[in-house]
């Protein structure tokens, strides 16, 4: 199984359509992706490539592999334009081995890095928190959770860390991918 999971998208067309050549260029089994999708949010800086219209098509071409959880900048008005559910706030995927992954935003769930929430539904030992908001790379066992790995994939849209990303998951093993 291999998982390509992207975060942060918030409505970053030119950097989308990179996201969408490391697709075809990966070819992975499924798309994760955990939210703020459209929106570039109160907090955040508008992108020079802002352009939630022309992002819409492109992640409706995925909606046949994609699982994708709400991210604290996504709305209804979201889920009317796009094409595979995306309002709820954690999603579950197990993979081949048994290893449950909690893909999550980090608003509402998550493993208490940087400015996510330390929250977290129970889960058995081995598994991993999958989430975004953030917009920095994570991977790394939870330090307050040493039963868990925590996994954050960065963002397409919006870097906080200095670098367009997103993740792969594949043999058990998480990595982070930059976009050039």
């Amino acid at each position: 199984m291999k998982l390509l999971i992207a975060s942060d998208i918030h409505g970053a067309a030119d950097w989308c359509r990179k996201l969408m050549d490391a697709i075809e260029a990966q070819k992975p089994d499924r798309i994760v992706l955990l939210g703020d999708l459209l929106y570039h949010g109160p907090r955040n800086d508008i992108p020079s490539d802002y352009a939630p219209k022309q992002v819409i098509p492109l992640l409706n071409s995925l909606a046949d592999r994609a699982v994708a959880v709400r991210g604290n900048c996504d709305a209804e008005v979201d889920q009317m334009v796009l094409d595979f559910p995306c309002m709820s706030d954690y999603a579950l995927i197990e993979d081949p081995s048994g290893r449950q992954l909690l893909l999550t935003h980090g608003h509402v769930f998550g493993p208490g890095y940087h400015n996510s929430v330390d929250r977290l539904p129970g889960l058995p030992q081995g598994s991993a928190v999958v989430y975004g908001h953030t917009h920095i790379k994570v991977n790394e066992q939870c330090a307050d959770h040493p039963s868990l790995w925590a996994f954050n994939p960065g963002s397409v849209g919006i870097p906080k860390d200095g670098t367009h990303s997103y993740g792969l998951y594949e043999n058990g093993v998480f990595s982070h991918m930059v976009l050039e």
